[in-house]
């Protein structure tokens, strides 16, 4: 049984983040059937590292002109990035930033549809773009395509993570206990992968051993 001691020792919060996310999370993995110790495991470390450690619940975009590049080299040119990104000569521009690197993905519009910015990461998880924005409505009691602020409010960050989780079958790949294909679809990619391994270690240790 998840309870707020193990929760804070298998995610490693401190005191103020154990109070403010526990009650979410539990209420949240309950509705969503992550109910079992290696389910939870599973869930906690990848929202974990997806939340920097749940102290983050709206992504950041904040990218230097090289990381653009580096990072999103398909989709955004070189002159884009340089007016856009992090340099010696600006800030970055993070609106544009969103607008152009999620453009046309997910259910978005173009660039100048503005859907990019509107649905950027928000919510333990990252939920990211309209159309996994309005995949969740029907499972949450608030209208998030309209208002997606409303995925950084606290229950409605964790309640959106379970929702997502369940529905692209990630409690089914928690029981086969595979933390990459996990990571693969919530990433894309196996971005912080050892990060993500680490957490998974530290919360089966706690979890899974009673």
């Amino acid at each position: 049984m998840l309870t707020p001691s193990n929760f804070q020792r298998a995610t490693g919060v401190s005191d103020a983040l154990r109070d403010k996310w526990f009650p979410r999370t539990a209420a949240s993995m309950s509705s969503f059937g992550i109910n079992t110790p290696l389910r939870q495991a599973h869930f906690l470390a990848q929202v974990g590292h997806e939340s920097a450690g749940f102290t983050k619940v709206e992504e950041g975009l904040n990218y230097s002109e090289n990381a653009l590049t580096a990072m999103f080299g398909k989709r955004i040119t070189v002159a884009q990035a340089k007016a856009y990104g992090r340099n010696a000569e600006h800030a970055a521009n993070q609106k544009m930033i969103a607008n152009i690197i999620y453009a046309n993905r997910n259910g978005n519009g173009d660039v100048a549809s503005g859907d990019g910015y509107r649905y950027r990461g928000r919510g333990l998880i990252q939920i990211t773009g309209k159309a996994n924005y309005a995949a969740l409505s029907g499972q949450l009691s608030a209208d998030v395509v309209a208002n997606p602020d409303l995925l950084t409010e606290n229950l409605q960050a964790a309640m959106s993570a379970a929702a997502w989780w369940k529905n692209h079958g990630l409690n089914e790949l928690a029981d086969l206990d595979d933390v990459t294909r996990i990571t693969k679809v919530i990433n894309g990619g196996t971005n912080g992968l050892d990060d993500r391994k680490s957490r998974l270690l530290k919360a089966k240790g706690i979890l899974c051993s009673t």
